[in-house]
């Protein structure tokens, strides 16, 4: 009986040994196969005519193009972009279909994951950008296609090459989101770093980084790499397509008479007898300079300094070029570019830990996010938050991971209004906007976010009444409490920040008792709104939202507030409120 046994056993130990081998014999034949058929989809076949000089561009070039590869797409070149228009100029020309078959696929993530794989395959070998493409500072990045891949490149917190734009997401960052911030804001290139983090610019990193240093995947995307350790992943916008409402343009800040020393105060120059606002634009944008001047024939480009500060406007017929009117060439026109100010965008945790524990208060949807944007910009720290809201951590409130008693912040947001929360600081920011307008940005918050808006149906529902109900008596609770608790305050209107932004800007900044420049002071003048402008939609006026019965409510809270602001030695409410 053991002997039947003993012979099966044996059998079945040859047979798992035989079908190992053929299984790894296999394997081993569809991989060569399948090398053999991507060498022969890269090989040229037959005769050809003259390359095109998109062909000519290396394998790895035009594998990262956008939509090069896609088998339905139509092929493109020479795509060039007109800074703060919304014009695209594409002359089309049909290309052979370039890149090996394996990289086509109908599922478009898929697609876009084999071409990174593939893209990093072709760099480790030759080069991301190979032989004869533009990498130096002031090159011709003309020939550069729509989403290239620069390289991996140095970088250090101390001397940021990318300066423009910085937002972070810890989740769903993405090489696709970065370009299209960066091309929103006119940026040529757009850097990844540590997985999460974007960064604009239009000047190419000087030093390079060995490739596989750049090993930090994209927190949203599989197979994608978003720089490392002090390490950018730098790609090329190019001709990035967006919609008129995403892409930033040039804004008009009015007629000034010129400084006089002019050289001295706008740095670049450019002089055309046919000087477009769009040239005199795109030249600034280049150079990365927030301020597009125009005076006559002649371009400059610079920014708002105490020489010419931008707060004296004249009437704009004054600009009106014609060299044979005496004093034309006293007054010139001035534009905002998109490019962002970067003179007042470095920002730290506080060295040691801050003796005075600082609050800003306000009621929800009377700016205090905004209200943050202009500290942190105007004193170079962060501002911490009782709470931790990642939305606003993602538009570079990195204060918000912080725990908010670190002391490690300039102040702290806060919402609260109870005795113990307030007495828990040393001092605070107690900022009030109109009760109106405050509920009304809280219910767009709390229905859209903090950039949309609500819809008419979450107006017309019952939602509306009962938020007002429960949430104007909170207004007028906050600010008697801060009144009454509060051991050192600072009243700040939110209407009155709107108009007199530096004056007011100003006090908050000598209340937490940091000094600063007056460049860096006009350079948050620049950059006044950030990232918290609600786009799309229409906003609604409270003489739409607000019933006769919610007016009558809301009209009592404001009379009751005044009258404790006032009791206080305290201005009373701005003109605008109702009822006076």
């Amino acid at each position: 009986m053991a002997k039947p046994f003993f012979r099966l056993q044996k059998f079945l130990r040859r047979t798992q040994l035989l079908l190992f081998v053929i299984t790894a014999a296999y394997l081993m034949a569809g991989s060569l196969l399948l090398l053999q058929r991507s060498r022969l989809a890269m090989m040229p076949q037959g005769p050809r005519p003259a390359p095109s000089p998109l062909q000519a561009l290396p394998m790895a070039a035009v594998a990262l193009g956008v939509g090069l590869l896609d088998s339905g797409s139509s092929r493109r070149e020479g795509r060039k972009i007109l800074l703060g228009m919304d014009v695209l100029r594409r002359p089309p020309r049909a290309e052979p279909k370039l890149g090996p078959r394996w990289l086509v696929a109908r599922n478009s993530e898929l697609r876009q994951l084999r071409r990174h794989r593939f893209g990093h395959f072709v760099s480790g070998q030759e080069g991301a950008l190979g032989p004869g493409c533009p990498h130096s500072e002031g090159a011709d990045l003309s020939p550069i296609l729509t989403g290239s891949y620069m390289g991996c490149f140095i970088d250090s917190v101390q001397d940021r090459t990318l300066k423009g734009a910085v937002f972070y997401d810890l989740r769903k960052m993405t090489v696709a989101n970065c370009q299209e911030a960066c091309a929103e804001r006119s940026y040529t290139y757009a850097g990844l770093q540590y997985g999460a983090e974007c960064y604009c610019g239009n000047r190419l990193p000087k030093r390079r980084s060995k490739a596989e240093e750049c090993n930090r995947e994209c927190r949203g995307e599989k197979g994608s790499v978003c720089g490392g350790l002090n390490r950018l992943s730098v790609y090329h916008v190019g001709g990035l397509s967006l919609s008129s409402a995403k892409r930033r343009t040039v804004t008009y800040r009015g007629c000034f008479r010129v400084p006089r020393n002019l050289t001295d105060t706008l740095a670049s120059s450019l002089t055309q007898p046919n000087l477009t606002v769009e040239t005199c634009s795109q030249l600034c944008s280049s150079k990365e300079f927030p301020l597009a001047v125009i005076r006559g024939p002649e371009c400059f480009c610079g920014y708002p300094t105490p020489k010419f500060s931008l707060h004296d406007a004249v009437d704009s017929s004054l600009c009106a070029w014609d060299p044979e009117t005496p004093g034309w060439g006293d007054y010139c026109v001035v534009y905002q570019t998109p490019i962002q100010d970067t003179r007042c965008i470095d920002r730290h945790f506080l060295p040691n830990k801050a003796k005075v524990f600082v609050a800003l208060s306000s009621f929800p949807g009377a700016g205090n996010t905004w209200a943050r944007h202009l500290i942190e910009h105007a004193t170079g720290f962060y501002t911490g938050s009782y709470y931790f809201d990642g939305a606003l951590y993602n538009k570079g409130f990195k204060g918000e991971k912080d725990h908010w008693r670190s002391r490690r912040t300039i102040c702290v947001k806060t919402h609260e209004s109870g005795k113990r929360e307030i007495e828990m600081f040393d001092a605070a920011i107690l900022l009030i906007r109109n009760p109106y307008r405050s509920l009304m940005a809280e219910f767009n918050r709390k229905c859209a976010g903090h950039l949309g808006y609500a819809t008419d149906r979450n107006w017309k529902s019952q939602e509306w009444p009962d938020f007002v109900n429960s949430y104007a008596s909170w207004w007028s609770s906050h600010v008697l409490d801060w009144l009454k608790y509060g051991k050192r305050l600072l009243v700040i209107h939110y209407e009155d920040l709107r108009r007199s932004l530096l004056p007011k800007l100003r006090e908050m900044v000598a209340f937490l008792n940091v000094s600063v420049t007056e460049e860096r002071l006009l350079c948050v003048e620049s950059n006044r709104e950030g990232s918290f402008r609600r786009l799309g939609g229409q906003p609604r006026e409270p003489e739409q939202a607000f019933t006769a019965e919610m007016k009558a409510l809301i009209d009592g809270y404001i009379r009751t507030v005044d009258q404790a602001l006032r009791e206080r030695n305290w201005t009373g409410l701005p003109s605008e409120y109702v009822p006076r």
